[in-house]
This record gives structure tokens, sequence and C-alpha cells, in this order.
């Protein structure tokens, strides 16, 4: 085993204990704070994309961030507030699908700037609220994780196994067409179990979950996209083997409002 992978794997295993740590026995509240620190964190390094160099300028957009985030918050306390915060992130979201199929090469610095305030204040709006449920809010959210690892796990082997159309060749040269449809298969195989477990009405669960699994693929381009653009491979070096925040968190920020969405739309939670 070489270094680089001995680094991903034990990355992997200590962020998905503080994960189950955080979300099984401590008290949502931290949850809340660490999603607000991802969030600030996720936003220094998108300033890299603005192409902003110096430390004070990216803290400058990081703070930007986080004070959008803060008074979206503060708004979404209101439940139809939180509806039209998440409303106007699955039209972001939409929005994105279209650019990346027909003008992924394009996007300069204002676009990337403009863009940051989408992909992650209704993330974090989305990752907040959906902890705080009850009563189940925090294992909600540990599934809506399992489930997205599950769709990205089932891509990689499909398409390693498979893989032979490209997904999006200019914006991520890895992925397949036949990976894709292992990964929603294996999304598919966790939204069976996670109905069981959370007896939840099958039929509408598992809409939700496999629109999740694909939303969550956007969000994963869409990073890719913006990367692309001013030439880096990760966002970021704090997370050795995985690189930055926002290569762990890309596939969230697309998936957690529209998960949130789905189950109010639905009905399922209250």
């Amino acid at each position: 085993m070489n270094a680089a992978l001995r680094a991903r794997i034990v990355t992997a295993l200590l962020l998905a204990a503080l994960v189950i740590v955080v979300l099984v026995w401590l008290p949502s509240d931290v949850a809340v704070a660490i999603i607000a620190v991802a969030i600030f964190a996720g936003g220094y390094e998108w300033a890299g994309f603005v192409r902003l160099q110096s430390v004070p300028a990216r803290l400058a957009y990081a703070a930007a961030i986080l004070l959008a985030l803060t008074g979206a918050e503060m708004l979404a306390a209101d439940p139809r507030w939180l509806t039209g915060i998440l409303r106007i992130a699955a039209v972001w979201w939409l929005i994105a699908f279209v650019w990346l199929a027909l003008r992924a090469q394009a996007g300069g610095r204002f676009a990337a700037a403009m863009v940051g305030f989408p992909v992650l204040v209704p993330a974090g709006i989305g990752l907040s609220h959906l902890v705080t449920l009850q009563p189940h809010g925090q294992l909600l959210l540990l599934y809506l994780l399992v489930l997205i690892a599950a769709a990205d796990v089932g891509a990689y082997f499909g398409g390693r196994a498979f893989g032979h159309r490209k997904l999006a060749p200019h914006v991520s040269p890895g992925k397949t067409w036949e990976g894709f449809a292992a990964g929603m298969l294996a999304a598919a195989t966790v939204a069976v179990a996670g109905a069981f477990v959370f007896d939840m009405p099958f039929w509408p669960w598992l809409f939700i979950c496999e629109l999740v699994a694909l939303v969550s693929v956007v969000g994963d381009l869409t990073e890719s996209m913006f990367k692309r653009h001013v030439g880096l491979k990760d966002s970021g070096k704090l997370l050795p083997g995985h690189g930055g925040i926002l290569d762990r968190i890309d596939s969230l920020t697309a998936a957690a409002p529209t998960f949130l969405l789905g189950l109010l739309a639905l009905g399922l939670v209250p």
C-alpha cells in the first residue's frame, strides 16, 4: 500500500469516526456548529476558484459566505422562508445541470464569486435544519451521508469494472455513464433499507433518495468544473489524501437541501 492510499484511508476512517460520534452521541447543537465551520472553510477554499490568492482576501470571502448563511438562518426560522430558500437551491442546481451540459468550459472570476453563495449557503441551511429535525434529525443526516457514500462508491467500482462511455469528459474524465448507473443502483439499495429503518412510505422515499443521488452528482461535477477553470486538482490540502473540505462536501452541497426539501414537500417529516 503506497503512502497516498494509506493517508486517504486513515483520513476517511477518522472522518467517519468523527461523524458517528457527533451525530450519534453528541447534541445536535454541536453538529450545527461544525456545519458552520465547514461552510466557512468551504468558502475559504471556494475563494481559490475566484482567483483570490491572499489569505485576507480569502478570509473576507469566507466571512461573506458565513454572514449570508447567518442571515439565511434567521429567515429560515419561518417555515415559509425555509421552503423558499430550499426551492431557490433547487432552481440553482437545475441551472448548474444545464451549465454543465451546455457550457462547462465557460465561467470567470465574477461567475465563480456569485456561484459560491447558492452552492454553500443553502447547503448550510439544509444540513443544519436536517440535523435538528425531531425526533430523528441526526440519524437522517447520518443516513444521507451513507446514501451519498453508497452512490459514490458504486459509481467508482462500477466505472472501473464496466465504464466505457464518458459522463462529462470536459469536467471529470474519470466518470462514466456505466459508473453513474451503478451508483444509482447502490443508492436504490440503501434507499430500500432506509425505508424500513425510518418506517417511510416506500415509493416516495425511493423517489427522494434517487433524486438526491442524482443531484449529488451535479454537485460533484459543479465543483470539478470550477476547479478545472482555475487548473486545480483539489480545492485544498486540509484533508490528507482527500484534498480540501469542498472535495469532501461537493456532493453534499447539492444533496442536503434537496433531501430536506423532498422530505418537507412530501410531508415525511414535521
